[in-house]
């Protein structure tokens, strides 16, 4: 059952969202050779705690981690670890910290230095996949409407749409209904409606769509080994258009600051 929310609660969500947004620009700023994906794990929930919100990845269906630092082939769910990122790499962080009882949940993938320009092409069509697909969620429109604007965009590009993870409602809970392909047919899905509130969240391969999970239990990888790219945002429809509720403000600063990342 879709759970439409309030004005008020969409404005909670909101703050929920922006304390995602801050904590994704923070990483940004510590973002170089030679950090660790746990060192990024841990400085953010310090911050989290900071902002009076609770890192709500940590413990959610027994996830050890507050991020999610999916490095290169990993697609999803790449639990922190000790490795250090080299310059070439990409990682895509998630996260989700809950607030005033609700939660926000976006995610952004970042280069760590000089990458090639079929990485960057990735991660450019990943993005503007993103922007496409929120232009789609609309009332009147319905989820298929979303995804196949997600889909058209990227495979245009000469990329693969994962297929088994999708976006999803947000709320009081991190999963609510409905589910958010990024792949499907105009005029196919639940209808858009006034109140909803999604995480839209395109994962976009540069190779097979097809992948495969890890031995960890968390880790979704590409089955080919090649680079995934995954950004996400929490969009309301409010007044009859989309809003998003999340930013990319924070990290664009950090971006602009930090030489490692482009």
């Amino acid at each position: 059952m879709i759970k439409f929310k309030s004005r008020e609660e969409i404005e909670l969500m909101r703050l929920s969202a922006q304390v995602v947004s801050r904590t994704l620009g923070l990483i940004g700023e510590m973002i170089k050779p030679g950090v660790t994906t746990l060192e990024l794990d841990r400085a953010a929930e310090e911050y989290i705690r900071d902002q009076g919100a609770n890192p709500g990845f940590l413990g959610q269906y027994d996830y050890p981690n507050t991020l999610c630092t999916s490095v290169n082939d990993q697609v999803v769910h790449g639990i922190p670890n000790n490795r250090p990122l080299e310059e070439g790499d990409i990682v895509s962080v998630d996260c989700g910290a809950v607030m005033n009882g609700f939660w926000g949940d976006h995610a952004f993938t970042f280069a760590v230095g000089r990458i090639s320009k079929e990485v960057r092409a990735l991660l450019d069509a990943t993005l503007e996949s993103l922007y496409r697909g929120i232009e789609a969620f609309r009332p009147g429109n319905r989820i298929g409407d979303i995804g196949y604007s997600i889909q058209q965009h990227a495979e245009k590009q000469g990329f693969s749409v994962v297929r088994e993870l999708v976006g999803h409602g947000l709320g009081k809970d991190l999963h609510e209904d409905p589910q958010v392909p990024n792949y499907g047919r105009k005029g196919h899905g639940k209808l858009c409606k006034e109140g909803m509130v999604l995480a839209i969240e395109p994962m976009i391969n540069m190779g097979t769509y097809h992948v495969d999970q890890l031995n960890d239990g968390w880790s979704i990888v590409t089955r080919d080994g090649k680079p995934s790219a995954h950004f996400e945002h929490d969009v309301a429809i409010v007044d009859g258009k989309p809003e998003i509720l999340s930013t990319f403000k924070f990290v664009e600063e950090a971006i602009s600051k930090n030489n490692w990342i482009s």
